[in-house]
């Protein structure tokens, strides 16, 4: 039986937002958030990061660099006494940055490309799945990906939210931070739909920092 995650976007959801975040001490969660993974992950959600990080391409930090952030996180959700099951990230830019990063990739979203991938992976039911975050990004990555969709109005929430009415890309909610977004998914859990997931394959993305 396939498993149902939540798919997480990182900054302004999770932990604090901060224009390309680069150092681990600059990893704040923000407040409720490591409650509300817990909550998931206590009701049998898999939890799983899905982070564009252009930050690489454009030469602010390494590869490396970035999975010490990434421990770093994973570090304090542990001392809270819950965890991220797998964390993926998207290194490229289409414009700018090294040679090596710069393009049109199927993982940056809003490309459903790291979803796509940890759902083959882990074995996840996409349509029994949510995506929560805080740009238009993560909500179009999230349907395309035949998820339900949350848009949290911490991060650029609030600011995202004329650009989502404008664009006519509706979330399936719209709340006020993770914490309320936990409780609503735990609600809809005891009515899963039937599973009719059907998946393309194939797209490189920037992968997988650990699964555990």
């Amino acid at each position: 039986m396939k498993r149902r995650a939540v798919f997480l976007d990182r900054d302004g959801t999770l932990i604090e937002e901060r224009d390309y975040l680069y150092r681990p001490e600059q990893v704040n969660l923000l407040p409720g958030a490591a409650r509300a993974a817990r909550l998931l992950r206590e009701a049998g959600f898999y939890l799983v990061l899905v982070t564009n990080q252009s930050a690489v391409a454009k030469g602010l930090l390494t590869e490396k660099q970035l999975a010490v952030i990434h421990n770093r996180l994973q570090h304090l959700l542990e001392r809270e006494k819950t965890k991220l099951d797998a964390v993926y990230y998207c290194p490229h830019h289409p414009q700018s940055g090294s040679v090596s990063y710069r393009m049109s990739c199927a993982c940056r979203k809003p490309a459903p490309g790291m979803l796509l991938r940890a759902a083959e992976e882990h074995d996840l039911c996409l349509c029994n799945s949510f995506l929560v975050g805080d740009k238009l990004t993560d909500i179009v990555a999230g349907r395309r990906a035949g998820c339900r969709t949350i848009l949290i109005k911490t991060g650029y929430g609030e600011q995202e939210l004329r650009k989502i009415w404008q664009a006519r890309i509706i979330p399936d909610f719209v709340l006020e931070n993770l914490a309320q977004a936990a409780r609503l998914i735990c609600a809809y859990s005891i009515y899963p739909r039937a599973c009719r997931c059907s998946f393309i394959f194939g797209s490189t993305c920037g992968g997988a920092t650990f699964s555990r």
